[in-house]
Formats: structure tokens, sequence, C-alpha cells
């Protein structure tokens, strides 16, 4: 179980980049091919940009052609919560950090195998560590 964090919205106004708070705090959506890990190929972890909870490993991520950094696993089921998203006219699943509930993006049921499923992040939510890195907690 992971020990959620909780901040008044100006605390993460003050922590946060304006783009990061629309996206993270907001629930908000970056434009599709300008996030910095949309064709981004190095080796490592992937967490919350807001918390450094780790969500994603590198070896997860693949090209969707989607513009967003995309991934077919989290790294454990308790990194991310999901949930119904209606927004947007339409039924999705939401993605959240499960430490701080900052807004990662959406999965769909059309990823590669083994899981069939893409996680379609914000390149904003997301904050890269390599492996010699160690995660920030």
């Amino acid at each position: 179980m992971v020990n959620k964090i909780t901040k008044s919205e100006d605390e993460w106004k003050k922590n946060l980049s304006p783009e990061q708070f629309h996206v993270c705090r907001q629930g908000g959506t970056e434009a599709p091919f300008t996030g910095k890990y949309n064709d981004f190929k190095a080796v490592g972890i992937f967490v919350c940009s807001c918390c450094g909870n780790p969500l994603f490993a590198s070896k997860t991520k693949f090209n969707s052609g989607t513009g967003w950094p995309s991934f077919f696993a989290p790294l454990s089921k308790e990194a991310v919560e999901l949930h119904e998203d209606y927004s947007m006219f339409m039924k999705r699943v939401e993605v959240k950090c499960a430490k701080c509930d900052a807004h990662l993006g959406h999965v769909f049921p059309d990823g590669p195998p083994p899981t069939n499923q893409r996680f379609c992040m914000n390149s904003v939510s997301l904050k890269f560590q390599d492996t010699e890195t160690p995660i920030e907690k």
C-alpha cells in the first residue's frame, strides 16, 4: 500500500510549473508530439513528476504513434490507480499516481502483447531516472 501525499492547491502551485499543474492537478493534456518523452529511448525508470513515485520501466515503453509516451504496463499494480472518466463525452479510464493522485493520462485496450494495454501518458507528468540513479522517494 502506498502512503498518500496530500497538499493544498497552493502548495502544488508553488512546486509545479504551470503546465505540470494544469495536467497533473487539473486533469489537462499536453498537445500530441510535444512532450519530451514521446520519442525518448533511454533505459531507466519513469517516476511521477509531482512526487517521485516509480511508475513505468523503459522496457515497457513502445511507440504507439499517438504522440504521447506509451507503456504496456506500470511497474506494479500499486504504482497507479485507475478511475472511470466520462469527460470529453466518452467513457475512458484515467490513470493517476497512487501516491499523490496526479493525473498521468489514460489507458486504452489497444496496446501490444503481453497486456494489450496502452498507458498513454503526458510527458509533463513523468520524470526520467536512468538505471544508475536511485529512485526518489
